[in-house]
Order: structure tokens, then C-alpha cells, then sequence
């Protein structure tokens, strides 16, 4: 079953009701249908290119409870027929698509089975992997069999597993597969249930799996399959039999003692689900993924090992622009991701020296062999990693022979002799790496921090920091990757770099971003939040820079909003905002990023590093997730992350502004203007004082829909408040009250109201008052709108930047624009309009005071 296909035409277009992708009317939105019925009926059609004419959704088709039976009968969710008249003798499959438990579900598919004319059933939940059963009609009566899959409209039962190497689908995203895959081995293996004893079965399988569709001609039919016809015990033997050629032919990567132990019904499940997609293809690292949702955290998350989603490996090969000769290293390969797609890129770049200088088949693998054993190099301190990375390097391109397992961080004295042999400081022209990062992860030892002068301490001094002799008894390794890439690097050497996005702005992380400044820095990608969800929650930016190289005049700058998955992992669509809708597009701006880089490799010719773009003129309007940045402007903020500075936005909403009558005017200016006036929240009372008085304490989370919470476990005691308060900072009634730092509350409002001007404010909300006779005619109700209009709460997405795991506005809460209406009028209407609503929101406060006092009264 493909994952990918599950789009979502799923709509929410009427409150509580969605749109089935068969019928196409409207059904309820219930949780079976959102989760399973409509994403297997696109399955289905996408998959399986049955033709909706064949398939009843609904309204329902129902199965007689017995042939005589006029009155009772069971709706089935989904009905296949043979042909579009789907007549009841004709019904070819039956899904059940209920949200219930395995066992209960598909005892539920074998009656209706039994009932009905159908051959052949699926019970799919939208979490666990579909069971497909096959019904036989014997001697003895019904006969159910499981079988690994369906067959596709046209195909023979038969003829499942029989597929050749050309007709393989290339997957999305094998994520919810394996997570399938994981949960029914780990309930129904025999003698092997432990994640991490799983997880090299399952990779000695995928290695199989790839190795076959290498060896295997474009027209002649896997080895690596599960026909529907075929014992177990026979597919388990080919599929052994395949791994012992694997081994055979690799055995500097694969020990005599690997072995696929999985029982004979487990592999044959396995198979059987991973049989008709592509591996070598794959959009993404499937190795990576099976690694992560079979591994997970506990055994990963301690060392930082979260992998690269492909596409984001695959942008910062062809941004790195790696030279036909040029030697490349990942000091953190992990399981390969950033070595396969170099050596691919390098492999790309032959293919088109052999068309232009008639090279034959024979000279072309040769010079790829040679690229493969000579130019990709990769260091990987965990042992089961390292050895994963050779294979992987071994099948594609017998490029084994450049990884090593050892601690990238130590003193290279200490690695073995063939490592040091091999890697060298100084040596490299590319490098490419996700160094592990986690705010567990801790490097210690003096021996090995005084290799690192970002090991020591550094300290102020002006605008800058400087490096002081003292040396930090731990630090987090991330910093110390970014050291130690430089030193394999080459003068004028090459590096792309993913690090958490604290390091590009944070004020106490600056003598790091002012180390890597050093250097030219030529491009930096803004990823999304969600890559390397949901087993990671670091927002990260990837910086590629020259060692030892001048500044260039402007840095390429990238931002992508999402790149296929949200924070659970599962794909994600664009929305169609004209017709309300998701599309069948995948979310993926990392690979609309790479056609425009492509786009620019045109506009300066081939080669070269980025450099000799002039001005944002040169690139063309269909260009809008790319960009160019003065890198002294840069500099002088002391920002590099892209979407600070991505204008595409703030273009489309001064459109937008420019047709309603509105001005954008910014905070500051606001400010500079004596239209309003600002100060910080009072500060913070120790815990112990919490709820033990009669004075709110108001925290981030208390600033909802525009009114103050009083969290009654928060008050504190007078003599606590008076300590902390001071008179600059009394509150007044209509002040607006700004959320600027904490988790996704940022840009959240609230209006002091006459029962608000005695409470204590925590530090990260702001206050703003609103001076009396301003030249804008702005009110306080009126600056609690704009501060609440969409414009701003967008513009506020570039401005909050995260620091650590935490987002952080700063200062830049200055920089929004505020869309002021040019017409006075329309200003004063808004600002009644608030003034009433509050007037009334207030007015019923009091009296349910005066009520509360009053049976207070009664009851004494």
C-alpha cells in the first residue's frame, strides 16, 4: 500500500462533514472515515487504478444477513466491483474499514465475506498495516488465507510478487509502513521482538531488498517478492538465499555470522509489504527511517543521531556543487544520507563527461568506481551506524572502503592507524554533515577540549567577543563539530552545515555565528520546524561557507515552510485557498528550493561558488522561496536566519494593504512618534510564594482572547508584590498587554480592564499605552485590533526566531508593521466597536462580583 497517495482531498468544507472522495457528497467527518475509509478509497484508485465507477462508498453498499433476507443486512465501507455496473453477484473486494482491534476487525470482514460474493477482503484501521484475505471456496466449506497483497485492476491474483524491475513504485515517504511494520513484528515475530535486534533484521532485509533491485534488469522480475500462490517457507529460502549474495559478494562490510533470522511468517509479511516500491529511488533515506521508528529514542535520541530527511540532503549536495575531483567528507555520516547522494552527484556529473567525450559502458563504471573508493569519505563514532553506512556505500557504488568508525571530536593521534592513514586535517575540498546535537549530549575530557578554541571561554569585548585562555569543562558537541569541519577542510574548501537555529542569532550564543563569520558565507537554508520531527524538536538552519575565504557582497538565502511531513511524520498537502481545499500536492518547498537553485546554477554558468551573483535583479520572478542578502547588513544585525529577512511576504501583504486603504507603519516608528509608549512586565516571585496570597501573578499562558486570566494557584502576597513592582511600571486600565517570548504564544493580546491594574507581570509580556491626542487618531481599542489583524500575527512568523528549543520575538517585536486605516472614520468605527464589547464584558463582570459578594454575605 503507498502511503503517498493518501492525499487529502479529505475536506472539512462543511462544519462536522467532509467530502467523500468516491460519491463526492458530503458524510459525516467522523474519525473511520478521516482516518481509513477515504485515504484506502484513494489508495485504491491512486494504487490500484481501479476506476471510481467501481467502487460504492457512499451511500453504502449492504450485504444481505442470508440470501432469503429481505430485511437485514450489514453496510459494507468500501465495495469493489468487477465492472462499473457493480452488480451484487459482480462484488470483487470488501474493506472494512473499522476503527476496532485486529482480531475483532477482521472476524468482522470474514462474515461479510461469508455473506457476499466477494474473493477477496482488506481490514485496514488508518494505523496498522492492512490485512488482505483471500476467500476460497473448498469441499469442506470457507477457507480464509492471508495473502501480502491485493491485486491491481487488470492483474491476476496470481500474478502479486511477480513484478518486474521497471514496474517498482518509487515511494514518498515509508515512514507509516515501517511504524506498521515495527508494531506487527514486535507483537508476532518469534524469537525476535527487541526494537534494536528488529531493526537489524529489518536493514539486513532492506539491504537484500536494494541489492536485488540493482542486479536485477529493468525487464525481468525481482527476486525480492511474496507471491500470493507461493508457501512461505519458500519465499523465506529466496529471500535467504538473496542475503547470502549480498554477503558473498561484500564481505569486507558483512560478517559469515549475519544472518536474517526473522521466522518464515514475519519475513514473508515483510516482504510482502515492501515488494512492489523501489528503494534505490526513494525520495527519502529509507534506512534512516527504518533506523528511527525502529530504534526510536531510547536508544538515538542520548547521541543526537536524528538523520536527514533526503530532500533536505539532496538540496545541500547541489548547493555544495562538488567538483568531479574534489574529496568529500561527512565527519557524522550516521547511515550514509549525505555520502549516497554526493557520490550520486559526482556519478551524475561522469554521465555527462562520458556523453561528451564517448566514453563506452565499461570506461564509465570504472571512473564511477573509482569516485566511489577515492573521493567520498565518512566518520561515524557508533559501530552499528558505521557498518550500515558501508553497506549502504558498498551496494550503490563499492565505496566501503572510505568509512570509519571513530569519534570524529578526539585527537586524530588517537584514531586507528588505517583511519589516520585515510583522513587528514587539511585535506578535504567538500564536507557536508548533521553533526549530532541535544542538550544532554556533553563533551568532556581537557585532552580533548584543548584541541578546540570554541572549547574556551569567550567574553565581551565592544560589539565582539574574544577568546580568553580559560578552558570549559564540558561542551555541547555541536559547537566542537563546527570547529573541527573547518580543520578537515582545505583553504577555499567548501562546507554545508546543519545547526539548531540559537546559533544564528541568540545574543549569548554570538562568539559561535562571529567564528563561523570568519570565513565566507555564501548560502544559508532556513529548514522547517517539522524536519526532523517528531523524533527531534530543533529548529535548524544549514549554513555552507569557504575556509579562510573574503566575505562575498551578498549570501544566498533560502526559506522553506515545510518539506512533506508535520510534526507526527505524516505527509502533509498544499492547501488550495481559492477552492478551500488540500490538493494532491505534497508540502514540499525544499524540492521547489533545489529547481531554483538549478535555475541559478544556469544564470552564472557552471562551476563556481556563488559568487558572482550581483543584485537580486538577475533572478527571475518564478524565484520565490531563494534570495539575496547585503552580507553587511547581515552583519550589522547580527541575524542569519533567511526568513528574517524574506521579503516575498511582506510584498503580498503591502499588495494586499495598498487595495484596502491601509498603511503599514511600524512599531517604532508608533513609538518615535509619541503615538504609544512601552515598558517590561514587573518580574518573576519565588515559587514558594505562589498561592499564598491575594495579588495575581500573570504568566504568558494567562493572556487569552484578549483578557487577563487571575490562575488563583498563582497568587501571591502583598509584601511579595510591593518587593517587585515599581512605580514606573503601574498599570492603567485599556494598556494592551503583548505575549513576547515563550512556546507558541507569541503576539498573543490582552486589555487591562478595571479589575487588572493591581496585578504583578511577568517579565516576557510587554506593555503598551497609547498617548492621548496622537497624530494617527489611535485609540487603545484600536491598537488592540491591529495588533490582533492577521497582517501583523504574519508578519510576526519572520520576526520570531527560536532560541534553544523556545521561540523569542526580542526586540523585533518593534519591526511589525501595523495596518492603520488612511480613513479616520473607520478607525473610530473599530474602536467602538471594541470599546462596546469590552464596555459590556466588563459591565457583566462587575455585577457577577457584586453577586459573589453577596452570597458571600449570605452565608455569614
Amino acid at each position: 500500500m503507498s502511503q503517498q497517495s493518501i492525499s487529502s482531498e479529505i475536506v472539512e468544507s462543511r462544519e462536522g462533514y467532509i467530502l467523500d472522495y468516491i460519491s463526492n457528497i458530503y458524510i459525516k467527518s467522523t474519525p473511520e472515515e478521516i482516518q481509513a475509509t477515504q485515504p484506502f478509497s484513494q489508495i485504491l484508485v491512486n494504487d490500484y487504478n481501479y476506476e471510481k465507477s467501481q467502487i460504492i462508498t457512499r451511500p453504502q453498499f449492504f450485504v444481505k444477513k442470508s440470501p432469503s433476507d429481505t430485511s437485514g443486512s450489514f453496510p459494507i465501507d468500501i465495495a469493489v466491483f468487477k465492472t462499473s455496473e457493480k452488480k451484487e453477484n459482480e462484488l470483487y473486494i470488501i474493506v472494512e474499514c473499522k476503527q476496532s482491534m485486529i482480531k475483532e476487525g477482521i472476524s468482522q470482514l470474514k462474515d461479510y465475506l461469508t455473506l457476499s460474493s466477494a474473493e477477496l477482503g482488506v481490514w485496514y484501521n488508518g494505523k496498522d498495516t492492512p490485512v488482505y484475505l483471500q476467500k476460497i471456496i473448498t469441499e469442506n466449506g470457507l477457507v480464509f488465507k492471508q495473502i501480502p497483497n491485493i491485486p491491481k485492476r487488470g492483474e491476476r491474483l496470481e500474478d502479486i510478487g511477480l513484478y518486474k524491475r521497471k514496474d517498482l513504485i518509487v515511494p514518498h515517504n515509508l515512514k507509516a509502513i515501517f511504524n506498521s511494520l515495527r508494531n506487527h513484528l514486535a507483537g508476532n515475530a518469534i524469537g525476535t521482538t527487541r526494537d534494536e535486534e528488529l531493526a537489524k533484521q529489518l536493514i539486513n532485509i532492506i539491504f537484500t531488498k536494494i541489492y536485488d533491485e540493482k542486479f536485477t534488469p529493468p525487464n525481468e522480475v525481482v527476486k525480492f517478492r511474496a507471491g500470493v500462490n507461493e508457501s512461505e517457507k519458500d519465499v523465506a529460502y529466496r529471500i535467504n538465499e538473496l542475503f547470502q549474495s549480498v554477503k558473498s559478494k561484500y564481505k569486507e562490510v558483512f560478517d559469515t555470522n549475519d544472518k536474517i533470522t526473522l521466522d518464515d511468517h514475519s519475513l514473508y509479511y515483510v516482504v510482502g509489504q515492501l515488494q512492489n516500491y523501489c528503494l534505490i529511488d526513494a525520495e527519502r533515506d529509507v534506512v534512516a527511517d527504518a533506523f528511527e521508528t525502529f530504534i526510536g529514542y531510547a536508544l538515538k535520541g542520548p547521541q543526537g543521531q536524528f538523520f536527514t530527511p533526503r530532500n533536505v540532503i539532496k538540496l545541500m549536495v547541489n548547493i555544495l556543487n562538488q567538483g568531479i575531483d574534489e574529496k568529500v567528507i561527512d565527519p557524522a555520516c550516521g547511515s550514509g544520507g549525505f555520502l549516497v547522494e554526493s557520490l550520486r552527484y559526482l556519478w551524475n556529473l561522469l554521465e555527462e563527461d562520458a556523453k561528451y567525450l564517448g566514453w563506452n559502458n565499461l570506461a564509465l563504471n570504472e571512473e564511477k568506481q573509482k569516485t566511489a573508493m577515492t573521493l567520498v569519505h565518512g566518520i561515524e563514532k557508533d559501530s552499528l551506524l558505521a557498518k550500515v553506512s558501508k553497506a549502504y556505500m558498498a551496494i550503490l557504488g563499492d565505496g566501503k572502503g572510505g568509512i570509519f568508525c571513530e569519534d570524529s571530536l578526539e585527537l586524530p593521534s588517537h584514531w586507528c592507524i588505517k583511519t589516520q592513514q585515510s583522513i587528514h586535517l587539511n585535506s578535504f575540498d567538500c564536507l557536508l554533515a548533521n553533526p549530532p546535537f541535544g542538550k544532554d549530549i556533553k563533551i568532556k575530557g581537557r585532552e580533548k577540549l584543548e584541541q578546540y578554541k570554541l572549547a574556551k571561554k569567550w567574553k565581551k569585548n565592544g560589539n565582539y567577543y574574544i577568546e580568553t585562555n580559560k578552558l570549559n569543562t564540558e561542551m555541547p558537541p555541536q559547537i566542537l563539530f563546527i570547529e573541527r569541519c573547518l580543520d578537515l577542510l582545505i583553504d577555499g574548501g567548501r562546507m554545508g552545515l546543519i545547526i539548531p537555529e540559537t546559533y544564528f542569532h541568540a545574543p549569548r550564543a554570538q562568539y559561535v555565528m562571529e567564528f563561523l563569520a570568519k570565513h565566507n558565507i555564501f548560502c544559508l537554508i532556513d529548514l522547517p520546524h517539522n524536519t526532523f520531527r517528531p523524533h527531534n524538536n530543533a529548529k535548524c538552519i544549514a549554513v555552507f561557507l569557504e575556509k579562510n575565504t573574503k566575505q562575498q557582497d551578498k549570501i544566498l538565502m533560502c526559506v522553506a515552510e515545510e518539506m512533506g511531513h508535520d510534526h507526527q511524520g505524516k505527509e502533509i498537502f498544499r492547501w488550495d485557498y481559492t477552492n478551500h481545499k488540500s490538493t494532491n500536492e505534497l508540502w514540499d518547498d525544499i524540492k521547489i528550493i533545489n529547481s531554483e537553485i538549478n535555475e541559478l546554477k544556469e544564470l552564472k554558468g557552471k562551476g563556481g561558488n556563488w559568487t558572482t551573483f550581483v543584485n537580486n535583479e538577475e533572478f527571475s520572478d518564478n524565484i520565490r522561496y531563494s534570495f539575496l542578502v547585503d552580507s553587511s547588513i547581515v552583519k550589522k544585525t547580527k541575524v542569519y536566519v533567511p526568513r528574517y529577512y524574506w521579503k516575498e511576504k511582506t510584498k503580498e501583504l503591502e499588495t494586499y494593504a495598498d487595495k484596502k486603504g491601509i498603511s503599514l507603519i511600524s512599531i517604532q516608528e508608533l513609538i518615535s512618534s509619541k503615538v504609544i509608549k512601552h515598558f517590561d512586565g514587573h518580574g518573576s516571585p519565588e515559587s514558594e510564594n505562589k498561592g499564598k496570597g491575594d495579588i495575581p501573578y500573570i504568566r504568558v499562558k494567562d493572556i487569552v482572547n484578549w483578557e487577563v486570566y487571575k490562575d488563583p494557584t498563582s497568587k501571591i502576597p502583598y509584601n511579595t508584590y510591593k518587593e517587585i513592582f515599581s512605580e514606573q511600571k503601574t498599570l492603567h486600565e485599556c494598556d494592551i498587554l503583548y505575549v513576547r517570548r515563550g512556546s507558541y504564544r507569541i503576539g498573543s493580546v490582552a486589555m487591562i480592564s478595571p479589575f487588572d491594574t493591581e496585578v504583578l507581570l511577568t517579565r516576557e509580556i510587554l506593555v503598551l499605552r497609547v498617548l492621548p491626542n496622537n497624530k494617527y487618531g489611535i485609540t487603545p481599542y484600536y491598537l488592540l485590533y491591529l495588533l490582533s489583524h492577521w497582517i501583523t500575527q504574519e508578519q510576526a512568523k519572520n520576526k520570531i526566531l527560536i532560541e534553544t528549543t523556545l521561540p523569542n520575538i526580542a526586540d523585533r517585536w518593534k519591526e511589525l508593521k501595523l495596518p492603520i486605516h488612511n480613513d479616520r472614520n473607520k478607525i473610530l468605527e473599530i474602536s467602538n466597536k471594541i470599546k462596546n464589547a469590552m464596555d459590556s464584558k466588563w459591565q457583566a463582570v462587575s455585577q457577577i462580583q457584586e453577586v459573589v459578594k453577596e452570597l458571600g454575605d449570605l452565608t455569614t
